[in-house]
């Protein structure tokens, strides 16, 4: 076996800088260049007896290191939060990525039911 439960093998691990138009509802848009981490972290499911009839363990390419920035977002309405915070693409953060336990604080962290 290459890993074990505790100690995974981490196959493949990516990271890209990506620019995307940030926008929220009632501002302008303003374009911002992120840091992007994608590949293949070991994985497993098995079913068990008891509820909730299923042991699982998902890692995904996460963060060692994280040093968010927040921006202005241009022409927003009155009363509107026009504060925009993102994790930007730098030398810093591309060198600490990591399978790891996805965090809703730096990852969009996609489920399927």
């Amino acid at each position: 076996m290459l890993g074990n439960r505790d100690n995974p093998v981490v196959s493949v691990q990516v990271a890209f800088c990506f620019t995307f138009r940030a926008r929220k509802p009632g501002c302008g848009g303003l374009h911002i260049t992120t840091d992007t981490c994608w590949g293949r972290c070991e994985t497993w499911e098995k079913p068990v007896l008891d509820p909730p009839y299923i042991e699982s363990y998902h890692r995904v390419c996460t963060y060692n290191k994280t040093h968010l920035v927040t921006v202005q977002l241009p022409t927003c309405s009155a009363n509107m939060d026009r504060m925009y915070t993102y994790l930007p693409c730098s030398p810093e953060v591309t060198l600490h990525h990591r399978c790891g336990v996805c965090l809703t604080s730096t990852t969009e962290c996609i489920t399927y039911v």
